[in-house]
């Protein structure tokens, strides 16, 4: 039974296989899900869901099935990114590329990929700079859906999830940090003494600086809190 509180944007997500590989060409699986209901994407964009995740997608969308874009990517056995232990230099990048939180590890500490939860889609290989990050087939003979289940799926998105929600609140609470410095720094020049023409001169600059650096702050809150561009149903 189809949940009628549901997008299109919702359903066509809920087909993808949540890798957040972004080789679909969008940043993660909901932005491509959205695009194809906007019409501004074909359904033949997903590499890791393959043959059958078009199938779907076209199922739902009353469409023909169609080949899998070879421009973003074939499909294939399932990977899971493998870190060389004594390669590793703990810079954290890999750390910071994996969309599904699949890496544990800390700042100049080994690095290591959890199996279970990688989800194959290469994000941390590009960043290493030592190269001490490989791909390795986890499912012989068996590629898109075939390699790949309902649930997996189902978690990854969870993580990821979780994971954007978790750097957007460490974002805000880093800005209301730094405006708090900025206001108190404010304050600082305001209480100032400029006794000569030149000390009155650099404390306007300094005064112009900090609130130049308020308003740009302010700005870019305002930008983020603006609501997206509704998706068509």
């Amino acid at each position: 039974m189809v949940d009628s509180a549901k997008t299109l944007a919702d359903r066509i997500e809920d087909l993808l296989p949540q890798t957040q590989c972004t080789k679909c060409g969008y940043p993660a699986c909901r932005p491509y899900a959205e695009a194809i209901a906007e019409g501004t994407a074909a359904h033949n964009q997903c590499p890791p869901g393959g043959a059958e995740g078009i199938a779907r997608i076209a199922a739902l969308l009353g469409k023909p099935v169609i080949p899998l874009n070879t421009v973003n990517g074939v499909e294939r056995e399932r990977p899971v990114a493998v870190i060389d232990e004594n390669a590793c230099i703990g810079c954290t990048l890999c750390i910071q590329a994996c969309p599904v939180d699949a890496i544990v590890g800390a700042a100049k500490q080994m690095h290591t990929v959890i199996p279970s939860l990688c989800t194959g889609c290469d994000l941390c290989v590009p960043p290493c700079p030592v190269d001490c990050i490989d791909m390795h087939t986890m499912t012989p003979g068996r590629t898109g859906w075939a390699a790949w289940s309902q649930a997996e799926a189902d978690a990854a998105r969870i993580r990821h999830d979780a994971r954007t929600l978790r750097l957007q609140r460490e974002k805000q609470e880093n800005d209301a940090r730094l405006a708090a410095k900025a206001l108190a720094k404010l304050a600082e020049v305001d209480a100032s003494t400029a006794q000569t023409e030149t000390e009155r001169v650099e404390k306007e600059r300094k005064r112009a600086i900090i609130q130049a650096a308020i308003e740009r702050a302010r700005q870019q809150k305002d930008n983020a809190a603006s609501p997206p561009e509704s998706t068509k149903p």
